[in-house]
């Protein structure tokens, strides 16, 4: 009882603290979670961990030792993010130095003369690109691609750059959802021998929402399009103006451009991205060696690649160190039991005369449990005692596993999803308005999903 006391006092103070600008994202992720978990050690909360941890008896265990194991929760949070950290470190430094050497440049000048300073075409665009790209189901890649081709004409026509967060984050939480995805590949595994899931049912289960909520984001954008025109109209773009937006802000930058080198640039972004998306290699891998390969190829000294690190590394070191940060939240989230608490509590709040609607309760529960939990914690902590629960009520395993997956139409908000730091640092947005305003249009997607698998039969809101 306690522990899960401390829970949701954490998470709901954290989400206080962060929304409300109390807090740097960095700070909150790192001290919130800290201070709780030092009041579990002093209210005696881990005896068990530390017995086990050092193979000693409970009631050797003291204070002392509740509070070193802190340490440990820390550094094994920070090693499972540390791999993502390390491949956005050399994903932002890839995707500068390319767009210093201006391969991004023809796509810039393309979008503005199609938009012919149409905020509208402009916004649909970034919805298809974004759905587009997600295809590969990672959201690194995804944000880095869209962020680096649609940034400077969202600043070259005073667009706000809040739609362009909006649009990315919540095409890419509907694409998400195909099987070789985060969330569908967890669910797939944590039901797997159940008659009925595998990657084809569970698909067949979720396109239908997926695609009618693919239609609705479309006209997100085309109605956040008609206000943006309404705000700074339809620019009629001249030849020389056009030229005028796409040149480069100072000689500086100018000198950075790399013209002669658009072919091989090209093609070393097109490999390196579809051997992204075939899994050919880590992607750690990928971004280092193309890192080094694109300074090479593009700036010939030692001077200008250490200059080329330098004026790009701050960027990247914004996102890391927050990315370990967000390791550190859940190392401790974690192993102090905290999780499995608050997994816990949300059960046994619901009465079993709800058993009925229970496909309706796991799809509304999955919504804020993967918002406050990793997908990890919910779906191999939550899922699995969830879906026992749902078969004694008539429920098949597909019905409560697509279920699971329909409050992932908020989860890619969530503080704990590493690479949204990523998103809001290129931006330039503050998370706690982003997460309103994208949570405002992601009730749509969550809407959706659930009135399609109603529709289909995918989920019976009532058995």
């Amino acid at each position: 009882m306690i522990m899960t006391v401390i829970a949701w006092a954490m998470i709901i103070v954290f989400l206080a603290l962060v929304m409300t600008k109390k807090m740097q994202p960095f700070t909150a992720l790192l001290l919130v979670p800290l201070v709780f978990t030092l009041a579990g050690a002093f209210l005696g909360q881990y005896t068990a961990q530390v017995a086990e941890a050092n193979e000693i008896a409970a009631e050797q265990v003291t204070l002392w030792d509740q509070i070193k194991i802190i340490g440990d929760w820390t550094v094994d949070g920070v090693s499972q993010t540390s791999g993502t950290g390390i491949m956005l470190l050399f994903a932002i430094l890839y995707f500068a130095i390319m767009l210093n050497a201006g391969l991004f440049d023809p796509v810039t000048r393309a979008m503005i003369k199609f938009a012919g300073g149409d905020p509208v075409k402009v916004l649909i665009g970034t919805a298809i690109v974004a759905a587009a790209v997600s295809l590969n189901g990672d959201g690194t890649t995804t944000t880095l691609i869209c962020c680096t081709a649609f940034i400077p004409i969202y600043k070259k026509l005073n667009l706000k750059m809040m739609n362009l967060g909006v649009l990315v984050i919540l095409m890419n939480t509907i694409m998400n959802l195909l099987p070789w995805g985060g969330p569908t590949a967890r669910v797939i595994s944590v039901l797997q021998g159940q008659p009925g899931v595998d990657e084809q049912t569970i698909l067949r289960a979720l396109i239908p929402g997926m695609a009618v909520s693919i239609v609705y984001m479309l006209g997100v954008a085309y109605y956040l399009g008609l206000k943006e025109r309404k705000r700074v109209g339809i620019q009629k773009l001249s030849g020389e103006e056009l030229i005028a937006l796409t040149a480069p802000a100072s000689s500086e930058e100018e000198a950075l451009k790399r013209p002669n080198m658009m072919p091989i640039n090209a093609v070393m972004t097109i490999a390196l991205v579809v051997m992204l998306v075939m899994g050919t290699f880590p992607s750690m891998f990928l971004f280092l060696v193309g890192t080094g390969l694109a300074l090479m190829f593009n700036y010939k000294s030692i001077k200008e690649q250490k200059a080329r690190i330098q004026d790009n590394a701050g960027d990247a070191l914004q996102v890391v160190i927050l990315v370990f940060a967000a390791g550190i939240f859940m190392g401790l989230f974690t192993n102090s039991g905290m999780s499995d608490a608050l997994a816990a509590s949300l059960i046994t709040l619901i009465p079993e005369q709800l058993g009925r609607f229970w496909g309706l309760i796991m799809a509304i529960v999955s919504a804020p449990g993967t918002f406050f939990l990793s997908n990890d914690a919910f779906y191999y902590g939550v899922l699995p005692v969830f879906a026992e629960a749902g078969y004694t009520y008539g429920f098949t395993a597909l019905e409560i596993g697509t279920a699971s997956l329909l409050g992932q139409a908020f989860h890619l908000l969530s503080p704990l999803v590493a690479f949204i730091y990523l998103l809001l640092n290129l931006t330039g947005l503050d998370m706690g308005e982003w997460q309103k305003e994208s949570a405002k249009w992601g009730i749509g997607i969550f809407v959706i999903f659930i009135g399609m698998a109603a529709i289909t039969g995918a989920v019976p809101l009532v058995k």
